[in-house]
């Protein structure tokens, strides 16, 4: 039904419009509850799919990616639509307007989208006052990013990515900083290792329990990522999600019209990239890091492929916009038919099976 029906209809108008009217339906469903009524439509339970990780138990191992709910508006509904877990933000210290519109552009023959939001968001002060002392039905992460001025830079940087992190440490489960957003207002990327490894220290010496990860692009230079990896062993980083959007356009992508505008790609054009990622950084570490991977999940045979690549546990939007909210079930249920060909009792044990 959606995609015969409601896609075509939902692909007439603006993306960036279509999500909006997502949040607002969300919203209002969640806060009414509502979308309990979802729930035996859209979730999946299984014992083969559950896994505790860092002592957090985890239902199914697909979460919503970081970038859908900016602002932590859909924490209500999420749950009943079938993720095991959800990432909100990137959240960045100040308030951003984000990039000129438009700044969504869908790549339909290629099932990908072209993202320039910005990381339009409300900002870390407002959104720590909507979730403080608040109860999650799922494991939440806080992903957070450095405010979109390109004024702020170099040390700046740092006292900027530290601000939100201080301020945010205490809600949720976990806190993603993310390195690697292609669309922020300098340019430039904080997988400069310098820069990291400032952040890094600045974080360790208020640092308790928390649990961090650090984002990478699919970009990401052998270099960088070895200096990375180095950091993130001394400053004792507990995992990457692996990855971002991409910035570099594929000749293989199609001649779409709208390949003109600019800002990184996700969907299935960075599903190569991420797989390779994350078998690569499983390999070099040993499997000592928990690995997230996120980038071109379509189907529940993408994700197993992430999952025996290295990654624990797998994200998504893009497949979502394309497949509908049904995607997350179908992809629990397909997960549970490749583990019995397999002969695994349980997902954990799929984990890394690719890598030699």
């Amino acid at each position: 039904m959606y995609k015969k029906i409601i896609r075509p209809i939902l692909f007439k108008i603006d993306p960036e419009k279509v999500h909006s009217i997502t949040l607002f339906w969300g919203r209002f469903l969640g806060a009414t509850r509502l979308s309990r009524l979802l729930r035996k439509k859209f979730v999946f339970k299984n014992k083969r799919l559950e896994n505790k990780i860092w002592g957090i138990k985890f239902e199914n191992p697909v979460g919503l990616s970081a970038g859908f709910d900016k602002n932590a508006q859909l924490i209500n509904i999420i749950p009943d639509v079938g993720f095991g877990f959800m990432e909100v933000g990137s959240i960045t210290a100040e308030p951003c307007l984000g990039n000129p519109k438009p700044r969504l552009h869908r790549l339909v023959k290629d099932k990908g989208i072209i993202v320039n939001y910005g990381l339009a968001n409300k900002g870390s002060a407002r959104i720590y006052k909507k979730l403080k002392n608040k109860k999650f039905r799922i494991p939440l992460a806080i992903s957070i990013a450095k405010t979109n001025n390109p004024l702020i830079k170099e040390d700046s940087s740092v006292d900027d990515y530290f601000k939100t992190f201080k301020l945010m440490r205490g809600i949720g489960n976990f806190t993603v900083i993310n390195i690697s957003c292609p669309n922020v207002g300098d340019g430039r990327s904080f997988e400069d290792p310098n820069l990291l490894k400032k952040l890094l220290k600045k974080i360790d010496k208020i640092r308790k329990n928390e649990i961090i990860l650090l984002k990478l692009s699919p970009d990401i230079s052998d270099k960088n990522l070895n200096e990375i990896i180095k950091l993130a062993q001394t400053y004792k980083i507990n995992g990457f999600v692996i990855s971002n959007l991409t910035k570099k356009r594929d000749k293989k992508l199609s001649k779409d019209k709208n390949l003109k505008y600019s800002g990184g790609i996700s969907g299935k054009p960075v599903k190569n990239k991420s797989d390779n990622l994350i078998k690569k950084v499983y390999k070099k570490t040993k499997g000592r890091f928990v690995i997230i991977g996120s980038g071109g999940i379509f189907s529940g045979k993408d994700a197993y492929e992430k999952i025996k690549n290295g990654a624990s546990l797998v994200q998504l939007i893009t497949g979502m916009v394309y497949e509908g909210p049904g995607i997350i079930k179908k992809i629990n249920k397909e997960l549970v038919e490749l583990m019995k060909r397999d002969s695994y009792k349980n997902i954990k044990e799929a984990i890394g099976k690719n890598v030699k």
